[in-house]
C-alpha cells in the first residue's frame, strides 16, 4: 500500500450496493472490470469511505421533500469488506464518519435512532465509544486508514440540535474532540479532518473555524467540499487557491478537497475542473495542499433514484457502467508532474 505524498482520491461509497444491485463496470476495450482497480488505473492512488451508525437494511433514504437516495452499503461491516479490497488494490484509505444513520450534510445532521434520548454527556460518550469500537474492528482486520473525518460537512454542527454550532458550540466541539481523542486511541499516526461545504463563503467557514479553534477544537487537516455546480461559479469571487491559502495560513492546518464533481454529461468540463483542482490544491504553499478526492465518480445519474448529475460514468450497456475521460484527469496530471 503507498503511504504518504499527495492524495489523488475518490469516493467510492456506491460500489457495493451498485455490484448487488447487478451492475459491473468495463474498462476501454470493454472488458470487465474491478471499479477499484479502473480508478487507479486512471491514476486515483486513495479511496473515501462513508460510516453511518445503524442505516437502514435498505440502504436507501427518502429525504423531507420526498426524494429518495441510495446511500451505499456503509454500516460498519460493508465498509470493511469493501476496504479489504482498497489495500487489495495497493490504495490509501480515508474513513468519513457522518454520525448519522444516513447521509449528513448541511441540511442534514440527524442524530442517529439509537441516541436520540441522550443528554450531551451521553452523546459525547457514544461518539466516542462509537469511534473507537469502529475502528479496533478495522484495525482487528488489519485494516489502517491514512485518514478519518470526524464528520461530514459540518458547518451547522453535528447531532442537531444537540450539537449545532450556532445553539451549542460547546457541545459540537466536546462531540467532534471525543471523536479525535477516540481516532488517536485506535491509530495514533492517521490524520484527522475537520469537513466544511461551501469553501467559498468565506464568512461561513472562517466563522465556523473561528469558534472551532477559539474552543479548543482539535484537528489535523481542514477539509473542504468544492462544487462550483452546485454553489455556482458566479459565486467564487476569487480564484479556487485563494480560499485554500487563505484558510490554510489563517488557521495553520493543511487543508484538502474531500469532495470535488462535475457534471457527467460533461465529461471534457470535469477533467478542466479536476485539472483545476488539482492545480490550485498544488499551489498552497509549503506542500499544506494535501489532496483531492472526486465524490462518486463510478456511478451514472441513470442508476440512482435522484439522478445525481455529478459522477464520472456512463451507462454504457444493461447494468454497464465505464468511467469516463473525466477521472483521467489524475493520470495526465500525475504524467506532467514527472516531465516538469
Amino acid at each position: 500500500m503507498t503511504s504518504g505524498g499527495f492524495a489523488y482520491g475518490v469516493d467510492l461509497g456506491w460500489v457495493s450496493q451498485l455490484e448487488k444491485e447487478g451492475y459491473h463496470w468495463v474498462d476501454r476495450s470493454k472488458n470487465k472490470t474491478d471499479p477499484i482497480a479502473e480508478a487507479r488505473k486512471s491514476g486515483a492512488d486513495s479511496v473515501r469511505l462513508r460510516l453511518f451508525v445503524n442505516p437502514p437494511k435498505v440502504s436507501y433514504w427518502e429525504k423531507k421533500m420526498g426524494e429518495t437516495c441510495m446511500l451505499g452499503y456503509c454500516d460498519t461491516d460493508s465498509v470493511i469488506a469493501l476496504s479489504r479490497r482498497v489495500s487489495e488494490n495497493g490504495m490509501r484509505l480515508m474513513l468519513d464518519f457522518h454520525y448519522s444513520d444516513h447521509f449528513a450534510d448541511p441540511q442534514y445532521q440527524d442524530i442517529p435512532d439509537g441516541w436520540k434520548e441522550e443528554n450531551a454527556d451521553q452523546m459525547a460518550d457514544s461518539v466516542f465509544f462509537y469511534t473507537r469500537d469502529t475502528l479496533e474492528q478495522f484495525k482487528q482486520n488489519g485494516l489502517e486508514p491514512e485518514w478519518i473525518q470526524v464528520g461530514n460537512e459540518i458547518n451547522p454542527g453535528i447531532l442537531l440540535p444537540m450539537g449545532s454550532m450556532k445553539e451549542a458550540p460547546d457541545n459540537l466541539v466536546r462531540f467532534l474532540n471525543r471523536g479525535y481523542d477516540a481516532v488517536r486511541e485506535v491509530f495514533p499516526a492517521c490524520k484527522v479532518i475537520t469537513h466544511l461545504a461551501m469553501l467559498n463563503n468565506i464568512e461561513l467557514c472562517e466563522g465556523f473555524l473561528d469558534t472551532f479553534f477559539g474552543k479548543g477544537g482539535k484537528t489535523d487537516i481542514i477539509g473542504l467540499s468544492h462544487y462550483p455546480y452546485w454553489y455556482g461559479k458566479r459565486n467564487y469571487e476569487k480564484p479556487l487557491v485563494y480560499y485554500l491559502e487563505r484558510y490554510q495560513d489563517r488557521f495553520g492546518k493543511p487543508v484538502m478537497i474531500v469532495e470535488v464533481g462535475g457534471e457527467q454529461k460533461d465529461p471534457e468540463g470535469t477533467y478542466e475542473l479536476l485539472m483545476e483542482t488539482l492545480d490550485a490544491v498544488h499551489q498552497v504553499p509549503e506542500n499544506k495542499g494535501l489532496g483531492v478526492f472526486y465524490w462518486e465518480p463510478e456511478a451514472a445519474m441513470e442508476v440512482l433514484p435522484d439522478r445525481y448529475p455529478l459522477g464520472a460514468s456512463e451507462l454504457v450497456e444493461d447494468h454497464t457502467l465505464q468511467y469516463t475521460r473525466a477521472l483521467s484527469a489524475y493520470h495526465d496530471y500525475r504524467e506532467r508532474e514527472k516531465t516538469e
